[in-house]
């Protein structure tokens, strides 16, 4: 196979992210992928290659979208950060205020604060649902209402994998009366112009890149060996991981079908092209989207120092420590550049995205092959990233 034909726009100075994009494909087996940059609001860089799908028969475009898993929490938080800066969404209000039901259950003191922190205790609902659940969003909100939290609510940390998109969301949607996806697309990124949806339309199925060599619970399994079958009936008995794994209640294998790329779910079905999500990042960064007061609140540590995530140490690399924000990773290891304020979110699989607003920065790297998880700490993100910032510190001195 050849090497992949690589298009787009990049900033002269920034060659040398050119660079490291075409080595993805030889080096790290990319199919189809995308990369984009902006500084100060201007894009520097905005390249794509590749192919949409594994037979390598449709090209990949600018304006290709891609599932990015975990990478649409951040638009997700970031919906409910802009009615909290309209003063419409109070962070430390419980959750019942908003969502009466969710009350149910010793919830009621529950703080929206801690759904964005991945502190609230509901990883998944109190027993296993069937395949396709996800796409019954009354549904899962009921059974998450009705759900008692698996640990003490703000004690700990544990990584509400696919809950966290439906718990925001239902907060979203009963201030708004608009679903996640509608939000989003009125508020933020329709007049943005940045192609991110949560909720695909159809006419854009299309557009869609297929995903290849999906993460599915087999081969996650096989990070976690003896990990048991469910029912599940105590958290104490079993690892936090297993219940994450075992309750997404996303069918295997159906992530490129039209249903799923239709469908809401928040945490982990947007599809986005590189363009757009820098887009949006490139907004906050510029201090355009929220205010100063908000963009600070977004990324102030909510983990202990040295806290274990409950859901994510077992699948973690050893001593890696997820530092949460309100709905987004903290720049603690360093992955997104030399700023440990620098904040933003990726996906399994591989794309990541993220804010720098002390640099005038936003970064986005999307794609179709599976690889790296959610912290951003693929290889092919690793090259990318190192390549911006020298960049910048050639420009800057």
């Amino acid at each position: 196979m050849g090497p992949a034909t690589v298009n787009g726009y990049c900033a002269p100075e920034f060659a040398g992210v050119r660079e490291a994009f075409e080595r993805n494909f030889g080096e790290h087996g990319d199919v189809g992928a995308a990369v984009a940059v902006t500084v100060d609001g201007a894009a520097v860089v905005d390249l794509w290659g590749g192919h949409a799908d594994a037979d390598r028969t449709r090209v990949w475009e600018r304006d290709t979208l891609v599932n990015v898993y975990s990478t649409s929490k951040g638009m997700t938080a970031l919906c409910a950060h802009l009615l909290a800066d309209r003063g419409e969404l109070d962070l430390d209000a419980p959750v019942a205020r908003y969502w009466p039901e969710f009350a149910q259950a010793g919830k009621q003191d529950i703080p929206v604060r801690w759904l964005l922190s991945h502190r609230a205790g509901l990883i998944a609902p109190s027993e296993p649902l069937p395949p396709g659940r996800a796409y019954d969003w009354e549904r899962v909100c009921a059974d998450l209402a009705a759900t008692a939290p698996w640990w003490e609510p703000g004690s700990a940390q544990g990584y509400h994998a696919v809950t966290f998109g439906y718990l925001v969301g239902e907060v979203v949607r009963r201030i708004t009366g608009q679903s996640l996806g509608a939000f989003l697309r009125s508020e933020i990124t329709g007049p943005l112009g940045a192609r991110v949806f949560i909720g695909t339309p159809v006419e854009e199925h299309a557009s869609c890149a297929d995903m290849i060599g999906q993460l599915d619970e087999a081969r996650l399994g096989e990070r976690l060996p003896g990990v048991p079958k469910p029912p599940f009936r105590s958290i104490t008995d079993h690892p936090l991981t297993a219940v994450l794994l075992a309750l997404t209640y996303i069918p295997t294998g159906d992530v490129n079908s039209a249903a799923y790329r239709s469908a809401e779910i928040p945490a982990g079905n947007g599809h986005a092209t590189a363009h757009g999500l820098a887009t949006v990042y490139g907004a906050l960064a510029c201090g355009t989207l929220v205010g100063p007061a908000t963009l600070e609140e977004m990324r102030r540590p909510q983990s202990l120092p040295g806290e274990h995530d409950l859901a994510l140490g077992a699948l973690a690399p050893a001593g890696f420590e997820h530092r949460w924000g309100l709905g987004y990773l903290l720049n603690h290891h360093g992955l997104a550049g030399p700023n440990p304020r620098a904040f933003g979110h990726g996906g399994v699989g591989g794309s990541y995205a993220f804010a720098d607003p002390e640099n005038g920065v936003s970064y986005a790297y999307v794609m179709n092959k599976c690889g790296g998880g959610t912290t951003g700490d693929d290889p092919r993100n690793l090259g990318l990233i190192a390549a911006v910032y020298a960049a910048l510190e050639g420009l800057r001195g």
